[in-house]
């Protein structure tokens, strides 16, 4: 088969063009980063200030992989007479758009070019895709239980226990998920987002396969899998994370199935790494293409070799939890698609509303002898969004690209509720928490997840240090809060938001106390960050303020 059966970089240098659709298209592989205006330290000129908090709070350090590509080598190439599409930091190199075959022996004589390669169109896997999406987006009979507040997605957000965090208070809320995917037509208009639109949760957008100004074009895929986490409609439907915030980025060409989507993908994974994502989901896969020679054979699936892998294992790295659809291949030896291979992230297999696995839900194990897929949610007759509008809201789906995302909305409310847990700590305790942790399988992984007994699982502890140099008390608290500090010099105490905002900063002697405690007085309802530096260390705890 041409195409995997199932849905599946942004930089701070600006010498985009727009990307063009073409048999033209090159991967330009550069030799080092040599040179670079960027440094490991000013991080804070590639890297927001969600994104640096994000790495404080779980103790990551900057490395070569964040330093950008170098501006003066993406000039040279354009200087060749080429054009830029999508630079990528974390493989070192750029996609470009040429028509002239001078212009590629240019390239090639540069003397920090690797290689270059070659991505030509096929209209063969095409043919593929658009089948496997009518498919996958035909409608299955609907469910006749009747509906309470979750409305259709009942049974897909309660099979998982992620209604346990909610009642709790954990909704996703201060959590960012990005949805990288092939489209989201109708997901401006569709009345399910209207909370999120409304509440200002819906971030940006952005595409990575024509560098247009919308994502809402070529396909309602990206629209569907939204909705099964980011739908507020009560007793309609809600999601598993109603009231996260999201991203919505393009990285899936729906006219031709070509590697470059990858290098796609690996940009766009940056440039959510960029903004501070806490929380990846795709339903894409790759596993062969127009051109036979960019196929991935058996060899492939060791989780470090495509370069979606490769992009995948890298985020994870930046602290992004990644999840990405195991594909609708069905059995076989290895049915998955790239980066179902992936070590690190969350590979979703699809079960149905009885927990039983689909037919056509992929299977591993990978080339090294990992299980795979990780778990497993509902992908059977899903209830989604259709992006159709009014007169065909919803629609029950099958495939592993709807499994995926309503994995992810609960794995970003496990976020909020434990966010100083490293993603390995996260995927360790959700597959420990499968139904078939005891027994896993290339077929079910470790089974379905129960995310109340993973919260349970997760540290309590909110220190990041654990050197507990500062003491916030009562926490929560009701508007009045006291600091201590527990360590015998100074600390420089500054407070940032749930987006990473610096709020405030206060050097802190241990008994000029009153003006720091009257700033958190005044502070509104919400999750807050405390970061305390002194000669000891430095911590970093989290304030919550409920009103």
């Amino acid at each position: 088969m041409r195409k995997l059966s199932f849905l599946l970089m942004f930089l701070t240098v600006t010498m985009f063009a727009q990307a063009q659709v073409a048999s033209n298209i090159y991967w330009v592989q550069f030799t080092d980063k040599n040179n670079s205006p960027y440094s490991i330290d000013n991080p804070e000129a590639y890297l927001s200030p969600r994104a640096l908090q994000r790495r404080a709070n779980l103790g990551i350090a900057i490395d070569p992989y964040d330093i950008p590509v170098n501006p003066q080598y993406l000039q040279a190439v354009a200087d060749c007479g080429a054009e830029l599409l999508n630079p990528s930091k974390w493989l070192n190199g750029v996609s470009v758009h040429v028509t002239n075959p001078a212009v590629i022996e240019a390239i090639n004589a540069l003397a920090f070019v690797e290689v270059v390669r070659n991505c030509p169109n096929d209209p063969k896997a095409q043919e593929m895709k658009e089948r496997w999406m009518a498919n996958e987006m035909k409608p299955v009979a609907p469910s006749s239980r009747m509906r309470g507040y979750y409305g259709g997605a009942e049974t897909q957000v309660k099979q998982l226990n992620v209604d346990v965090l909610h009642e709790m208070g954990f909704d996703g809320t201060g959590v960012v998920v990005a949805v990288l995917d092939g489209g989201f037509i109708g997901t401006e208009e569709a009345s399910c987002f209207d909370n999120m639109r409304e509440e200002g949760r819906l971030l940006g957008t952005r595409d990575f396969v024509y560098g247009s100004n919308s994502v809402y074009t070529q396909s309602t895929h990206g629209t569907s899998c939204l909705s099964t986490m980011a739908a507020y409609d009560p007793n309609e439907m809600v999601g598993t994370a109603p009231k996260a915030s999201y991203y919505l980025i393009h990285t899936e060409d729906g006219d031709s199935e070509n590697i470059i989507e990858e290098y796609n993908w690996v940009s766009g994974a940056e440039y959510a790494d960029s903004l501070g994502v806490d929380v990846c989901s795709t339903s894409l896969g790759y596993i062969t293409f127009d051109m036979s020679q960019w196929d991935h054979p058996f060899e492939h699936y060791d989780g470090k070799t495509a370069p979606m892998s490769i992009g995948c294992e890298i985020a994870a790295s930046r602290g992004m939890i990644c999840m990405n659809a195991a594909g609708n291949e069905g059995d076989g030896n290895c049915t998955l698609g790239i980066p179902g291979d992936a070590e690190h992230i969350l590979t979703v297999g699809a079960v149905d509303a009885n927990g039983n696995r689909a037919s056509f839900s992929s299977v591993g194990p990978t080339y090294d002898g990992r299980i795979k897929p990780d778990v497993m949610a509902m992908g059977e007759g899903t209830y989604v969004a259709s992006g159709y509008g009014g007169w065909w809201p919803y629609y029950n789906g099958n495939g592993t690209s709807f499994a995926t995302p309503v994995f992810a909305g609960a794995v970003a409310c496990l976020r909020q509720a434990r966010p100083y847990a490293s993603v390995q700590e996260i995927c360790d305790v959700i597959r420990a928490c499968g139904n078939r942790a005891d027994h896993p399988d290339s077929k079910y992984g470790y089974g379905i997840p129960d995310f109340s007994q993973a919260l349970e699982l997760l540290n309590v502890e909110d220190s990041v240090s654990g050197k507990e140099l500062i003491t916030v008390y009562p926490n929560p608290s009701h508007g009045e809060v006291h600091v201590a500090l527990n360590d015998a010099h100074k600390a420089e105490l500054t407070v940032f938001d749930i987006m990473g905002r610096k709020l405030y900063a206060y050097s802190f002697n241990g008994l000029n106390h009153t003006s720091f405690e009257r700033y958190l007085n005044t502070l509104s309802e919400g999750v807050y960050f405390i970061n305390a530096v002194s000669e000891s260390g430095s911590e970093t705890l989290k304030l919550v303020i409920t009103k």
